[in-house]
């Protein structure tokens, strides 16, 4: 976690504007996590964060769910966010990745990768150091992807990208009992 506490508190259920709590409704009864509470206060925007948010983990998204949360995690990585590292480890793993996969998310593309595995850390890599995938990795990419999931794989980075910077800048701390990855409290 960058912060030790959050610049911007989640909101508990008791300061709840009505707009507030309509702009949370989606997530109940039981997904109302610390990073919507945090954008409750801003519930216009949460509303039109939750309709793309909603197109990147659904079945539009035409990456397979694995191969969606190996590009998640590796941006998540490469942005140091360790909420969203957090949430979405579990995810992956919930999808099909192994503990062991996970983990090599964090070494990156060299890590002992099938090649589709690998140019999707590649491209999150390239988006996240120069947002821009270079003709050789996006040509790789179209060996492996239909045009369309290749968009998705920029559509999901870019996603992720935005959240991490949202997670680390407002301080949106783990819910309770969540223990933070200790590789990134090192990074």
């Amino acid at each position: 976690m960058r912060l030790k506490t959050a610049r911007i508190a989640p909101l508990s259920d008791a300061e709840l504007t009505p707009e507030q709590d309509r702009a949370l409704e989606p997530f109940r009864p039981d997904r109302v996590l610390n990073i919507f509470r945090t954008l409750a206060r801003a519930p216009a925007a949460l509303e039109r964060f939750n309709v793309w948010a909603s197109y990147i983990l659904s079945r539009r998204n035409d990456l397979a769910a694995r191969e969606r949360e190996i590009v998640i995690l590796r941006t998540g990585w490469l942005c140091r966010s360790g909420y969203e590292w957090n949430q979405h480890e579990r995810i992956g793993l919930s999808v099909g990745l192994t503990a062991d996969e996970v983990s090599r998310i964090k070494a990156g593309a060299e890590a002992g990768w099938g090649a589709r595995d690998a140019v999707l850390l590649r491209a999150a890599d390239e988006l996240h150091a120069d947002q821009f995938i270079t003709d050789a990795t996006w040509a790789e990419l179209s060996v492996h992807f239909s045009e369309k999931q290749c968009m998705d794989v920029v559509f999901t980075a870019g996603q992720y990208t935005q959240v991490s910077m949202i997670l680390n800048t407002f301080g949106v701390q783990l819910e309770t009992g969540k223990t933070p990855d200790p590789d990134l409290a090192r990074a």
